[in-house]
């Protein structure tokens, strides 16, 4: 078998790459001209490219580095697990002690009455088990015409067919279409959608959107309705305070399934153990994965309260599932993961240490004549950028043109900020220290000077 390289040149790696390698959410042609940037290494929450280059990574790789890079215990426990048992399936009324421990771990840590998990290979297809269960929850109950599942436009659940029908993003749905009994609302995003409105009566409204819709469309016929706690790669859309209640109030009112897509915000980003904690959902359903393991295993899953476990139970034999469902290298990599994440207190790092630092770095970020709003749960963080704060204008360029420049003054200063139309994202590893922040902090401002030169130079920096 032939080996790459460390001695093979930057410029042989991105050729090789451009040659073979299909990127995720990526203008392959576009990619292959430019190079792709070749990480080599990772420790803590710095990355080294081919050159040499240390980048601070404000994204957490994919949201989902929760521990930070380079931590050798679960490199440990995962060869333990590969030399005793390295694979078998959940299938053939069959079970092994790492899928046990795994979900015993998540009963314990998860919120009261949700005793339950049902283990994939990622959010996706996490999210794509949340179908098939609540309309199976629905068949079981004698009610099988409750099928349609509401969600959010600009949200975001996966890239699967099924996943990717649930998030509310339309490129996705223009690349090959999407299910049916799929229905979006409004997000809450007060900045770019609130008009004149207050955010509390703008978070009620769209809170309500629900409520419509579920009338329109028939509360015989809805089965659930799906959400993020905060909505990420949407581009940190922190709702209204006013939101998440009125929406818990409604799915109450209707008997309608609440499922959380807790992917990003589960494990301690937004300061507590899961997002819904921290907003007071009482979710049926909650997606998990990423942060679950901080990427180092791909592994994700449905944790089901005992309500929606106990009638799909009755129903007899589930068919459904993945051949890597609980595997046990990854469960067991995802139980060490854990117990790091409790032992040395991260969650309770990211509440009282990490985000109140960030915090007032953050907000002061809105001083910049760039930047209209700073929004930050835990370390989960956005910035709107803007010609006009005042009038929270939207540029008159098409929309991420502007973010997209910011963004490649910040991988030229070695800083992972990731753009969202033309916000501005951060979710760095949980264990960040103050020191660091100084160090993403000052990035981050340089590389929104030099944007801002350039807009304006370009003639950018106006209102449409």
């Amino acid at each position: 078998m032939n080996m790459i390289t460390n001695h093979m040149s930057t410029a042989e790696l991105q050729k090789l790459d451009a040659a073979h390698h299909m990127h995720p959410f990526t203008d392959a042609n576009g990619l292959a001209a430019k190079g792709a940037r070749v990480i080599k290494s990772a420790k803590g929450v710095f990355l080294t490219d081919s050159e040499g280059h240390k980048i601070i990574d404000g994204m957490a790789g994919l949201w989902c580095v929760n521990i930070g890079y380079g931590r050798p215990e679960l490199g440990n426990v995962a060869k333990r697990q590969m030399d005793e048992l390295c694979y078998y399936n959940t299938f053939f009324q069959t079970t092994h002690v790492p899928a046990i421990a795994l979900a015993a771990e998540l009963a314990k840590i998860a919120p009261e009455g949700m005793n339950h998990t049902f283990f994939a290979g990622s959010g996706s297809e996490a999210n794509d088990t949340n179908i098939r269960l609540v309309r199976r929850y629905w068949q079981v109950k004698g009610m099988p015409e409750k099928r349609v599942i509401i969600a959010r436009k600009n949200g975001y659940h996966g890239s699967t067919m099924g996943g990717g029908s649930l998030g509310g993003m339309s490129p996705i749905h223009a690349h090959g279409g999407k299910i049916d009994g799929i229905v979006h609302i409004d997000q809450p995003d007060w900045w770019s959608e609130g008009g004149d409105m207050t955010p509390e009566d703008f978070g009620l409204a769209r809170a309500r959107a629900l409520e419509d819709a579920i009338l329109e469309i028939g509360v015989d016929k809805v089965a659930a309705f799906i959400g993020e706690p905060i909505q990420g790669a949407g581009g940190v859309i922190v709702p209204p305070s006013t939101y998440w209640p009125e929406i818990q109030r409604i799915c109450d009112k209707y008997g309608i399934l609440l499922i959380a897509d807790e992917v990003i915000t589960g494990f301690g980003r937004t300061g507590n153990m899961f997002g819904s904690t921290t907003f007071g959902i009482k979710p049926h359903i909650m997606t998990i994965a990423k942060g679950l393991s901080s990427g180092y295993q791909p592994i994700g899953g449905s944790i089901i309260s005992d309500e929606v476990f106990n009638v799909v139970a009755e129903g007899g034999e589930l068919f459904h599932g993945y051949t890597y469902s609980g595997h046990p290298v990854a469960s067991a990599v995802a139980l060490e993961n854990l117990r790091i994440i409790q032992e040395e207190g991260i969650v309770e790092h990211v509440r009282d240490v990490a985000h109140p630092y960030l915090k007032a770095k953050w907000d002061a970020l809105t001083d910049h004549p760039m930047v209209g709003e700073a929004k930050l749960v835990g370390l989960m963080g956005s910035i709107a950028l803007t010609p006009n704060k005042e009038k929270r204008a939207k540029f008159a360029s098409e929309a991420g043109t502007v973010g997209y420049k910011t963004r490649e003054r910040c991988f030229a200063n070695n800083l992972v900020m990731r753009h969202v139309g033309d916000r501005m994202i951060i979710a760095p590893p949980l264990v960040i220290t103050p020191e660091e922040i100084d160090i993403l902090i000052e990035r981050a401002k340089k590389s929104l000077d030099e944007a801002y030169k350039i807009v304006k130079d370009e003639g950018l920096f106006v209102a449409g």
